[in-house]
């Protein structure tokens, strides 16, 4: 399973009083990196909606080890760990410029139809993408 890694810096308006990264800003810096492994294989994700595609979480679980801060530069890596018919399944980390842990996630996804938000087959040429990638 290939990683794909994008960098983010903290803003300031991601944390809270005490510099911290509030808990719920994390989510935007794990959709970033989902947006950019698909780009990296030539998914546009605003392609994917044109063509009448959505992708919406239906599951995640976030684990927090460390706290980031504001103006720190965080990596966030991530990797495809399944996929089956509508599903698609995501292992993502995000650590500090010295390369510690400070949260891992994992998140469930399904391809839906944007006009009647059911589940869908994703096209052929992505099914291809994340067999070559597991």
């Amino acid at each position: 399973m290939k990683l794909n890694e994008v960098q983010v810096r903290v803003r300031y308006s991601e944390t809270d009083q005490m510099g911290v990264v509030y808990h719920g800003s994390y989510v935007p810096y794990f959709e970033i990196g989902r947006v950019e492994w698909l780009r990296n294989r030539g998914i546009s994700y605003k392609a994917l909606e044109e063509s009448g595609i959505a992708l919406p979480i239906v599951s995640m679980h976030i684990n927090y080890k460390k706290p980031a801060r504001y103006d720190d530069l965080l990596i966030v890596n991530t990797r495809l760990k399944h996929y089956s018919g509508v599903k698609i399944e995501f292992d993502c980390e995000i650590r500090n410029e010295n390369g510690e842990l400070l949260t891992n996630a994992h998140f469930i996804l399904v391809f839906v139809a944007v006009k009647t938000g059911r589940p869908v087959e994703p096209p052929t040429a992505i099914l291809t993408i994340m067999q070559n990638e597991i």
